[in-house]
């Protein structure tokens, strides 16, 4: 992953030594079991348990022998006495140490990933209250179609992402995973107390049958989670874009004193980090389909994933978690113009208060419901054709007058913003409950 989209703690995460110091925790915690079931002495344990390595030297192993582990290994042999270094790696194969490591340094990044998600929804609901009661524009294909709650928006986010904080719980469930089974996954040379004590000291569980290597479905089904959590941070940039168009005008992205919009328009302020947040998501989802053929591996195992687990794995996790962090910023200092939004409303000369008038023809009146709709249209089409307000056209003397019942009490009742709050706070209580 490049710098600009990688935050410390994910750099740090996925580093070559955060890689090889978990592969060591993995080295430590097979020798302390093995030292349980009374292979290893307390003397050669306390050796291992001392033992660091030397990343320049297994840098060097590893172009003599191809394979990162066995450099890995033979780095910890070179700096062990002979009574200690013939237990390192004992009756394990690569894999043990590469997936049982993997599932710890996963773990550590879905606690960062769970803290942003929690910090986000904590925006989401923040914002939910804050425009409880803003009026605005609901549209359906672009068009303006009836008055809704801006805070409505934020409150759907919400519920989506509660959805997605139980996706995330069952995913880190399933990767948050050892095994120590040996070179086919029947524990011939490794007894099953390794694997179970291992992972219990690390804070994993141990795998209920593997091959060589842990089953890729998971890792599938964890990085398709993490990228419907970037596609709904993609579904809210997109609606901040649409109403950041000039046209619409009713939010605008924070813009700070010395920020520029454009290198040939100085009056820009354009809506970039939603933008950004739009290109990380198809980035993000991108991931899913080289995880999906990492699924099917040739018998007890082939290393085809590895490549693709070695950028995936880091990549995923650290794009998610710049999203979370910047959009969670771009969220919480939003400018949203409601003055705007009353404007807008107005736009179409009250032809959005036709559903309305049309149920007063139909409750009030009698009306069928074919002949108020096919009236209302008409007088509604009219309206925005002519920029003539539907009031004017239904009460003033014209063709419409003498052809309803409907008095200026219907219309100014069909027109009321009040209306439209009368259930929010019922869906705020399902939603926050």
């Amino acid at each position: 992953m490049i710098d600009r989209y990688q935050r410390k703690p994910f750099k740090a995460l996925f580093s070559l030594e955060s890689r090889y110091e978990a592969f060591l925790e993995v080295e430590k915690k097979a020798s302390e079991a093995w030292y349980k079931k009374g292979l290893i002495t307390k003397e050669e344990l306390d050796d291992i348990l001392e033992v660091t390595f030397d990343l320049n030297e297994i840098n060097e192993l590893e172009k003599e022998t191809k394979h990162d582990v066995i450099a890995f290994t033979r780095n910890l042999s070179n700096r062990l006495n002979s009574d200690a270094k013939k237990w390192i790696h004992y009756g394990l194969t690569s894999t043990d140490v590469v997936d049982t490591a993997n599932g710890l340094i996963i773990k550590k990044a879905n606690e960062i990933l769970e803290k942003d998600i929690h910090e986000f929804m904590a925006v989401l609901k923040e914002k939910a209250f804050q425009y409880r009661s803003t009026i605005c524009m609901g549209r359906t294909h672009g068009i303006h179609a009836d008055i809704t709650v801006f805070g409505l928006k934020y409150t759907l986010w919400y519920d989506e992402f509660k959805r997605h904080l139980d996706r995330f719980h069952m995913a880190r469930k399933q990767v948050e995973v050892g095994k120590i089974s040996g070179a086919v996954g029947n524990y011939a040379n490794v007894d099953p107390f390794i694997e179970s004590d291992v992972c219990a000291s690390l804070g994993l569980a141990p795998s209920d049958i593997s091959t060589q290597v842990l089953q890729r479905e998971s890792i599938a089904f964890y990085i398709t989670t993490l990228a419907l959590i970037g596609t709904t941070l993609e579904k809210i940039a997109l609606e901040i874009r649409h109403l950041s168009r000039t046209e619409v005008g009713e939010t605008k992205e924070g813009f700070s004193k010395n920020q520029k919009g454009s290198s040939a328009m100085p009056h820009k302020k354009n809506p970039i980090s939603s933008e950004n947040i739009t290109g990380c998501a198809r980035l993000l989802r991108g991931y899913i389909s080289p995880v999906f053929e990492d699924i099917s591996l040739w018998h007890e195992r082939d290393i085809s994933h590895s490549s693709v687990e070695r950028v995936v794995l880091e990549d995923s996790t650290s794009l998610l978690d710049y999203m979370l962090t910047r959009f969670k910023e771009v969220i919480s200092n939003l400018y949203v113009d409601d003055g705007r939004m009353l404007e807008n409303i107005q736009m179409t000369y009250g032809a959005i208060y036709a559903q309305r008038i049309m149920n007063k023809l139909i409750d009030k009146y009698g009306y069928t419901r074919e002949d108020a709709y096919d009236f209302i249209q008409k007088v509604s089409i009219q309206a925005i054709e002519s920029k003539t307000p539907i009031e004017i056209l239904l009460l003033e003397e014209g063709m419409y007058r003498p052809i309803h019942p409907l008095t200026q009490k219907d219309i100014k009742d069909s027109m009321s913003h009040d209306y439209y709050l009368k259930h929010v706070d019922q869906i705020y209580h399902k939603v926050f409950r």
